[in-house]
């Protein structure tokens, strides 16, 4: 049995090998609140972004070149709206949940959460990274999923042909921002990580 063949299965496995790296290069140290959090951290904002671009530079264009062609052939953009747009959709919104607040909570542990929000010296670096993600959030949550949920028919409701037009528009624009954002997101994130620009 291959745990490959199945996502639960690949979790486990990559846990499993995250546990063996641990074990053997913990040197006898005890458990790092700290470091379980930067962790957690940086995997939910690997899923959150890794979304995010594939959102803007997979599906997006994909959906449009899949509705072009179906008129003359194509499959529609049908399979990508029912089947993958769904689950992705989920990933991706719960994957910015845990980034934010595993974010908020590392800065908590730093005793810098305060002083990132209000970019205080020696924390604006990483005030800029927090603020941008918080928008990011917000975009997500109050923008992007519940237009998605419109244009997907996943609000239980149906929707006419300009609600659904502006809907798109709105998501796509909410989308394009953080995608944008998260560009000086992640500079601020490892910059301040990494001990540039100390301001």
């Amino acid at each position: 049995m291959n745990p490959l063949k199945s996502i639960s299965g690949t979790i486990v496995t990559g846990l499993v090998v995250a546990a063996i790296v641990m074990i053997i290069f913990a040197d006898g140290a005890g458990f790092n609140l700290l470091g379980w959090s930067v962790w957690l951290h940086a995997l939910a904002g690997v899923a959150w972004i890794g979304l995010l671009y594939y959102f803007n530079f997979v599906q997006v264009p994909g959906v449009a070149k899949a509705a072009a062609e179906a008129g003359s052939g194509g499959p529609g953009p049908a399979a990508i709206n029912k089947y993958v747009a769904p689950t992705a959709l989920l990933w991706f919104r719960w994957a910015a949940v845990v980034t934010w607040l595993s974010g908020a909570w590392i800065l908590w542990q730093y005793d810098i959460l305060h002083a990132a929000f209000m970019f205080q010296e020696g924390a604006a670096v990483i005030g800029v990274g927090a603020w941008l993600g918080t928008i990011m959030l917000i975009n997500v949550w109050v923008f992007i999923w519940p237009n998605q949920k419109k244009i997907l028919g996943l609000d239980g409701q149906t929707h006419d042909a300009e609600v659904i037009a502006r809907a798109k528009s709105v998501a796509l624009m909410a989308s394009r921002t953080n995608t944008a954002l998260s560009i000086p997101m992640l500079l601020s994130m490892t910059t301040y990580a990494h001990g540039g620009f100390p301001f």
